[in-house]
């Protein structure tokens, strides 16, 4: 891999997606997409990068988008997220979905799931007839492979081990020795669809709560400042957003913004 080879698949990373691949990761570019390059049968970087350029690359970028993001979940990460949503839901959402206005949370980067389905649990154990109101969370992610995953809602039985007992019990089955999978009370609150954080978001109605962690740190600041400008415009007065532990709200969408507890804003009523 030259020093052109990984700028123009940096480059084209960065245009795809928002996340910058600097110097010091020449390395993991390397090993992730050495692997690309032997199931394409290609001999070089070279001719890796004139495919992704070409009409005929499109399905490719796709696979090189997946192979160079990164997708660390689990459930329940970074508890005190989930403790702060069923505080919310009881104190505000649960009597705002009873007295029958819509209620709406995002999960705006859900890699395989495990987050979105948090969400739903931590937002059941709160209000247990969620269903029957006018409430959903929608669940987006750049990566289809990763959506379709976590529209399957199948685990492996370790990855379930976060979860409370009684929950795992409840919202979960058996699929097979090895697997759970979700049941359809915590199915039915979801909504999963493919969506690319810099690019067009096409959701008409404002939500409550947006979770967006882990994933604004790999976007340089103006794009990162331009992402939390969007949430504060896509958020309820009075609404919350929580992000990652190394992350901070910056630049203009600040003035929007209270801080309430660890990586938890609240939308400002003006």
């Amino acid at each position: 891999m030259t020093a052109d080879d990984f700028a123009q698949i940096a480059g084209t990373l960065k245009e795809m997606s928002g996340i910058v691949l600097s110097d010091g990761k020449v390395a993991l570019a390397y090993s992730r997409l050495a692997k690309r390059l032997r199931l394409l049968g290609l001999a070089s970087f070279r001719d890796y990068c004139a495919l992704i350029d070409s009409p005929e690359g499109s399905d490719e970028l796709q696979a090189m988008l997946a192979a160079l993001t990164t997708n660390v979940t689990r459930f329940f990460r970074e508890p005190h997220h989930f403790d702060t949503l069923h505080e919310i839901t009881t104190r505000e959402l649960a009597p705002k979905a009873r007295a029958g206005d819509r209620v709406r949370l995002w999960s705006a980067a859900c890699s395989n799931g495990q987050e979105p389905y948090s969400m739903a649990i931590s937002l059941l154990s709160a209000l247990p007839d969620a269903a029957s109101h006018d409430v959903r969370l929608l669940a987006t992610d750049i990566d289809p492979h990763m959506v379709e995953e976590a529209r399957a809602g199948i685990y492996r039985n370790e990855l379930l081990n976060p979860v409370p007992a009684q929950a795992r019990q409840q919202f979960f089955q058996r699929f097979d020795d090895d697997h759970l999978t979700a049941r359809t009370s915590l199915r039915e609150l979801i909504r999963f669809n493919v969506l690319n954080l810099i690019g067009a978001w096409p959701m008409k109605h404002k939500f409550d709560v947006i979770f967006c962690r882990n994933v604004v740190i790999y976007f340089d600041e103006a794009t990162q400042e331009r992402i939390w400008a969007r949430f504060a415009h896509m958020l309820q007065p009075g609404g919350y957003l929580m992000i990652g532990h190394s992350e901070r709200v910056s630049g203009p969408a600040e003035r929007h913004f209270d801080t309430i507890g660890l990586t938890t804003y609240q939308r400002r009523a003006a």
